[in-house]
């Protein structure tokens, strides 16, 4: 049934699928169950950006939850995508898992719960052994992408994985081996690493030489932070998977679809750096607070967001209210509010890129700088 989804979703190439949000978990303050309503809410409110989904990552606390809880995750985000009108929307699942039994468990699951696509990390927990056993990890990734009813992605996170980093070499032996992985995302934050895997990919004859199982699944380097979105565009990557664009999705997408047109232009290049500038170091900053600070942003920016799951520990009163008075904070604040209130026709017709002329895409973006250097942004985006 999850393969048949997939005809009628975004591709994971298009715009929109490649800006890819970790999404945050919201839990009742007293049980700590989960609180379905407040995260589709959130689902929805990311996606209307045009940002996809993924439910389980790291942002998403999924090392607390149960098999059944995944499950009941899946389910409600695709619920309240197809609600809201987005059921053209596909959703990314993270199954990874302690065995590569459970992993592979795990993805079934998430596929019959109607993921189209899983994200797979490596277990830390034996990672003494496995860091340094480069044919063992080959094998975990090759198996579980060979049993898996849908295309898998494989999740390059040191800090979440015992210290296990796969270098560039094994990652293009697993996109050459496994046509049913669909793209890795490079937490480890080393864009020397992206580079060389986006470079081999961007052949040709990448392509024709080693096609995919999914029409739908193409392989895609993306970043894991939003700080080398543009950078990440200039080497051939394609996009990133970022727990920033819980706070800031808007922000974010208008990011990452005006660094794709000033590869084109590069008048456009100033700007678009200067933006990058300002999410760089949102991120920077409030990747130190942890899960704790994004979900407390989320409360003080949205109405919701509370505590993680026990035993990570929430976030103190004076870190909070620091991090929130932060100057890094409040210009991305500013910035998303910029975005959500931005002319439809100049800022909003980016997402829409491959309905539209290139030409007319940079006639709009160049009346819209032209308008900033005229008139202050308040005026601008009212």
């Amino acid at each position: 049934m999850a393969a048949k989804r997939l005809s009628t979703k975004w591709r994971l190439s298009s715009t929109e699928a490649r800006n890819i949000c970790s999404y945050s978990l919201f839990f009742l303050p007293d049980s700590e169950d989960l609180d379905i309503p407040a995260f589709e809410g959130h689902v929805v409110r990311v996606a209307t950006a045009g940002v996809a989904p993924l439910v389980a990552g790291s942002m998403g606390e999924a090392i607390h939850l149960s098999h059944s809880e995944r499950v009941k995750l899946i389910h409600a985000a695709r619920k309240a995508l197809d609600n809201a009108g987005l059921n053209h929307v596909p959703i990314i699942a993270g199954t990874g898992a302690g065995s590569t039994r459970e992993t592979i468990e795990l993805t079934n699951e998430a596929a019959a719960a109607g993921a189209d696509y899983a994200i797979v990390i490596a277990s830390g927990y034996f990672a003494g052994v496995l860091a340094t056993n480069r044919p063992a990890l080959k094998a975990f990734w090759v198996e579980v992408s060979e049993k898996s009813p849908i295309p898998v992605l494989i999740y390059n996170y040191p800090g979440a994985s015992g210290g296990i980093d796969l270098d560039s070499d094994l990652i293009i032996e697993l996109a050459n081996n496994c046509p049913n992985i669909c793209g890795v995302k490079l937490t480890c934050g080393n864009v020397g690493k992206l580079t060389r895997i986006a470079d081999v990919i961007a052949s040709p004859t990448f392509a024709s030489q080693h096609p995919r199982k999914s029409l739908y699944a193409p392989f895609l380097v993306l970043g894991g932070y939003a700080d080398f979105l543009v950078p990440s565009a200039y080497a051939s990557g394609h996009g990133a998977i970022t727990g920033l664009a819980n706070l800031f999705p808007n922000a974010i997408a208008y990011l990452f679809q005006l660094s794709e047109v000033s590869r084109k232009d590069p008048s456009l290049l100033p700007e678009t750096q200067r933006l990058q500038g300002i999410i760089a170091r949102a991120d920077f900053t409030i990747a130190k607070a942890s899960i704790a600070g994004t979900k407390y942003l989320l409360e003080k920016l949205y109405g919701y967001g509370g505590l993680p799951r026990k035993p990570l520990p929430p976030i103190d009163s004076a870190a909070a209210q620091s991090l929130w008075e932060h100057i890094d904070v409040q210009t991305a604040t500013k910035l998303e509010q910029e975005c959500i209130q931005k002319d439809p026709a100049s800022f909003k017709s980016l997402g829409r890129l491959r309905r539209s002329t290139f030409l007319g895409e940079i006639m709009a973006i160049r009346l819209l700088l032209l308008l900033r250097t005229l008139m202050p942004l308040s005026v601008l985006f009212q």
